[in-house]
């Protein structure tokens, strides 16, 4: 399998709702797992049934894992639920919260949307916004990071 088709895979599943995806080819087998943030891949050569003489292809190394899934710092506020994230109460509203917001225990944040209801999302925590980790309309899992609050 070559590096363009492994690195579109990648980007699918990280960027879809599905957690893991298995492929297997005449030349291999590849396996790519999202947990959490990060994305893993495994590939594994599959055994060649060819001359003494003819060379087997070595397995891929694996690619370097994003900046972006750096632990954040402070207290972050986790999705509760599986639903849609939204940071504003409709699509022209103004966000509930910008980076640098202060917020008081109990205010609401944003929402998610889970089976056509919408739940309020509120701050466990007072303090300063200082990241916001959800992008408007993406779906989010249990216990997803979507803000993080100091």
């Amino acid at each position: 399998m070559d590096l363009r088709k492994l690195k579109t895979l990648i980007d699918l599943v990280s960027e879809s709702n599905v957690s893991e995806l298995e492929i297997t080819e005449a030349e291999g087998k590849v396996r790519i797992v999202k947990s959490g943030a990060a994305v893993v891949q495994q590939y594994v050569a599959a055994p060649v049934q060819a001359p003494a003489a003819a060379p087997v292809a070595a397995p891929m190394a694996e690619l370097p894992a994003p900046a972006a899934a750096a632990a954040p710092t402070g207290h972050v506020v986790k999705s509760p639920m599986v639903g849609t994230f939204y940071r504003a109460a409709s699509p022209g509203a103004k966000p509930f919260v910008e980076v640098g917001s202060q917020v008081k225990e109990g205010e609401t944040i944003c929402i998610i949307e889970a089976m056509k209801i919408l739940n309020e999302i509120e701050a466990d925590k007072s303090g300063t916004v200082t990241r916001i980790l959800g992008e408007n309309g993406q779906a989010v899992e249990y216990g997803q990071p979507l803000f993080v609050i100091e």
